[in-house]
């Protein structure tokens, strides 16, 4: 049954309500089959994160939401937008949403891993990308629209949307501090050690494909990439006091799914 025949069948019934979980169709965008546990909304905690009404915190999978200013840091560009966004696509939804969990379904802050769908069956994530309101992410085993949500946020950069209104990529040498990042660089060099492969870059930046993650590489072979420029994202991490920098990089990125890494022509 279409989900438009459950409403109107609800509305015949007086009882929106009337089932706890609602289907979705295949047209929707970046759509799921199958059902979805119906929960109700308590706030919107920031452009990619939920608070439930039972408590639970779920985070969006396959979204990267610029940061809300916290600890003294200033706001990023387009994080009070997008947590505007959201908790309009929330009130749209009746204060209501559908979970389709993650395979990994929680994150190590313990908030629930989640893709989330409004009543109409429209994937919030891929609604927020559609406006260029955060970054496309794809984090292994959770890649369930990692195709989808990569489209969708081809056509808002192409468009000039949002965050890419003006280019968010940054050099290797410009980098001040860990967090989220969108770099291009030249692969210096290639390596392979019990930790995986690495990928050396121009600057001080290093990453990481873990061996669990190699075999999912299948558009361009990793040996290729020495001398050629790539774009990469992911969350940069800051070994500064962690490692031997005369030896090692000061900044390493972790890419587990080859969406996040992309070679440039």
């Amino acid at each position: 049954m279409r989900f438009s025949e459950h409403l109107k069948k609800a509305s015949l019934v007086g009882a929106f309500f009337v089932s706890a979980i609602f289907s979705l169709q295949a047209q929707a965008l970046c759509s799921v089959s199958g059902p979805l546990s119906r929960v109700a909304v308590a706030k919107v905690v920031d452009g990619d994160t939920l608070r439930l009404v039972d408590g639970r915190n779920v985070r969006l999978i396959g979204l990267n939401a610029p940061e809300i200013g916290h600890k003294g840091r200033n706001a990023e560009p387009f994080a009070e937008a997008t947590k505007r966004h959201l908790q309009a696509l929330v009130r749209a939804s009746d204060g209501h949403v559908g979970l389709r969990l993650g395979q990994e379904a929680k994150d190590h802050y313990g908030r629930v891993l989640a893709h989330v769908f409004d009543e109409r069956g429209e994937n919030l994530e891929a609604a927020l990308l559609a406006e260029g309101l955060g970054y496309f992410v794809a984090i292994a085993p959770n890649t369930l629209l990692a195709d989808c949500h990569r489209v969708v946020e081809r056509q808002a950069r192409a468009a000039g949307k949002g965050v890419w209104r003006q280019s968010p990529l940054i050099a290797v040498e410009r980098l001040r501090r860990g967090g989220f990042a969108v770099v291009r660089a030249r692969v210096d060099r290639l390596e392979e050690n019990r930790g995986g492969i690495w990928l050396e870059l121009e600057g001080s930046l290093v990453l990481q494909i873990p061996h669990r993650a190699v075999a999912a590489f299948t558009e361009y072979s990793l040996t290729d990439l020495p001398g050629r420029e790539i774009e990469a994202r992911g969350w940069v991490i800051d070994r500064k006091g962690r490692a031997d920098l005369s030896r090692q990089a000061r900044w390493m990125l972790r890419v587990n799914h080859p969406s996040m890494l992309v070679p440039l022509p």
